[in-house]
């Protein structure tokens, strides 16, 4: 199974190292493959690849859009809007807003009656959305490493097949999964982004995660 990530940043560069430790064949999109944090994990990773954005959803069977918030729907079309149909694309994204946050809470560029992962669906209606990975750290993201017991990573989408998959993928990775239904869900779960930044610009922690207690 081929992965494409659209991003070279920690968050793709951790996945992608993640994936291949998975046995997937992994591609890192950069929309410059010469830059040097490219070529240092390139180096660090010899069975990954990397090529532009286009060239990495063309490639990968699932996909992960690994931007900032502000830049994703630039990045779905300099990746060619048509690679995503009918593939599974895992969105790590959160609308993270230009400015400092205060008193340790970011702001948003989107309200509490939209997400970003609702603009993006729309960008790309044939695509198989499921949100991830964005509540989150990249420290934690794959096997982490938290007292009792799994942490739970809150997911969404309209494609319950991709779901599955994504389930699947976490699990794999070490998450607990809890699905929180389709894609207006994500209006719910692109804030926990804001409640996890708080004790890291207030108290320098950022290696918490969350979990859902069930009784």
């Amino acid at each position: 199974m081929k992965v494409g990530i659209i991003g070279s940043g920690i968050v793709g560069q951790t996945l992608g190292t993640a994936f291949l430790a998975e046995g997937y064949e992994v591609m890192l999109g950069t929309r410059n493959p010469g830059k040097e944090e490219v070529k240092k994990w390139k180096e660090a990773n010899p069975k990954g690849q990397c090529g532009t954005f286009g060239v990495t959803a063309q490639f990968g069977d699932i996909l992960i859009l690994a931007v900032a918030g502000s830049a994703a729907e630039v990045a779905i079309k300099l990746s060619g809007t048509s690679h995503f149909n009918d593939k599974i694309l895992i969105d790590t994204t959160n609308p993270i807003a230009a400015g400092a946050p205060k008193d340790g809470v970011l702001s948003f560029f989107t309200d509490l009656n939209e997400s970003l992962f609702e603009r993006l669906q729309k960008q790309i209606p044939q695509a198989r959305m499921v949100k991830a990975f964005n509540s989150v750290g990249s420290y934690q993201m794959y096997k982490p490493t938290v007292k009792n017991g799994p942490p739970t990573m809150f997911i969404c989408g309209n494609d319950a097949n991709a779901k599955k998959t994504v389930t699947d993928i976490l699990t794999a990775f070490g998450w607990e999964t809890a699905d929180m239904g389709v894609a207006t869900a994500a209006r719910a779960i692109e804030p926990l982004c804001i409640l996890w930044c708080i004790p890291g610009f207030l108290q320098n922690q950022w290696t918490h995660a969350f979990r859902l207690l069930k009784v």
